[in-house]
């Protein structure tokens, strides 16, 4: 039986403390994201962090309650270390005139690509410096970036895991637990119409495949190795007992690996390949999905910080079957809108989508719809971040800085 229960920011290791907060309160915060594409590029298919950064700035502005005053580097998708690095060299020049110029209560940097400029301007920084970390942002295996985040961390007052995984990475590379947060991410919720059998007649259309009598399972995102689409080809698809295509959406290192192995599969027709598609087309794999698999598998410096996807399939009223790993662990209740899978079991992977194929959709596409619409709107989440800013700024005494 899934109950959903009510979610607050966590602090700390045990990830219980309430965070308290008022809504009054005026906050002048600085945004500060290399995270966003160009203003009139195509955003189709862009990453998790992209569109995480992108929706918390938006739901930001619109609050009534506080000012936001942005600093972003709009890159595309060639190119994009140099600006960043552009964009970082001329924030040391220039942040701390803004802050003043801003009457600016607290610095939020997006990620910790940004956050990196913090232990070289502490002295300069008056006020408050909270980022938000992703995971791979925290676990990158690059000797001197690894150096570097403990440095970070101490010149910080705030750090904003997405993930109580994402959390204890940052612990374990010395963030103070008193500083320490978690909240998840979230999702642009809008009514819309939902007619799963039209969808499902629109893919058979584009990628010319057969639904009839299948059931469909789906995967979007980046393909690489921590992805486990490869482990899930070779190992799972196997042993599922149930008629299925499998869709996967996305490109990366691992495609090329992936076109090999649907070639030398003995049912290459249950396998489709899509790479990038529109947003459209996207939209209708969402619907016509009856399943959505993240088989992640681990590996060493590249960690799953959240998931975004997960919450994109259960707004289309698509259930999970995914790997009981790093931050998906957070996203997904068993029962509710999904089932987690032990890491590498294949066995238990597809007797879980089998079981769920079987007997357990129509419940369990309800409760997945109820479940992200409860507690994984920006309305919400945006609110949490309002108060664990807030926290932040009452807390700690704005002369340790000057």
């Amino acid at each position: 039986m899934c109950v959903i229960k009510p979610q607050r920011p966590s602090l700390g290791p045990a990830l219980t403390a309430p965070i308290p907060g008022s809504a009054n309160t005026s906050l002048n915060i600085i945004y500060i994201s290399h995270l966003h594409p160009p203003a009139h590029a195509n955003l189709e298919n862009i990453g998790g962090m992209q569109t995480v950064s992108l929706q918390l700035l938006e739901h930001l502005q619109r609050r009534t309650d506080i000012s936001v005053f942005p600093l972003v580097v709009e890159s595309p998708w060639q190119g994009t270390e140099l600006r960043t690095l552009g964009f970082l060299i001329k924030l040391l020049g220039t942040l701390p005139r803004i802050i003043q110029e801003q009457h600016a209560d607290v610095v939020l940097f997006s990620s910790m690509v940004t956050a990196a400029l913090a232990p070289l301007m502490r002295s300069r920084v008056a006020v408050p410096m909270v980022t938000i970390n992703h995971g791979q942002d925290v676990t990158l295996p690059v000797r001197l970036y690894q150096q570097w985040v403990p440095k970070v961390f101490h010149h910080l007052q705030g750090v904003i895991s997405v993930s109580a995984a994402t959390q204890v990475a940052s612990l374990e590379r010395g963030l103070h637990p008193t500083k320490s947060y978690v909240l998840p991410n979230a999702l642009n919720i809008q009514p819309r119409a939902y007619h799963q059998p039209g969808s499902r007649e629109v893919l058979e259309s584009v990628f010319q495949i057969h639904l009839e009598g299948k059931k469909l399972l789906l995967s979007v995102g980046r393909q690489v190795k921590r992805k486990g689409h490869a482990w899930f080809l070779q190992h799972v698809l196997p042993k599922i007992q149930q008629p299925i295509v499998y869709l996967m959406i996305g490109q990366g290192p691992e495609t090329q690996r992936l076109q090999h192995l649907r070639a030398q599969s003995p049912y290459p027709e249950q396998i489709i390949i899509a790479g990038q598609t529109s947003a459209e087309i996207l939209q209708h794999a969402y619907d016509a999905a009856d399943l959505f698999v993240m088989p992640n598998i681990p590996v060493a410096g590249d960690m799953e910080g959240f998931g975004v996807v997960i919450l994109e399939a259960n707004e289309a009223r698509t259930p999970i079957v995914a790997s009981d790993l790093e931050g998906l662990q957070d996203v997904v209740q068993n029962g509710c809108n999904g089932f987690k899978v032990a890491p590498l079991n294949a066995h238990q992977f597809a007797q879980t989508i089998d079981d769920v194929l079987v007997s357990k959709l129509p419940s369990l596409s309800n409760s997945a719809y109820a479940w992200v619409t409860e507690q994984y709107t920006w309305s919400r989440v945006c609110g949490q971040y309002i108060e664990v800013l807030q926290q932040v700024t009452q807390t700690v005494p704005p002369v340790l800085y000057r």
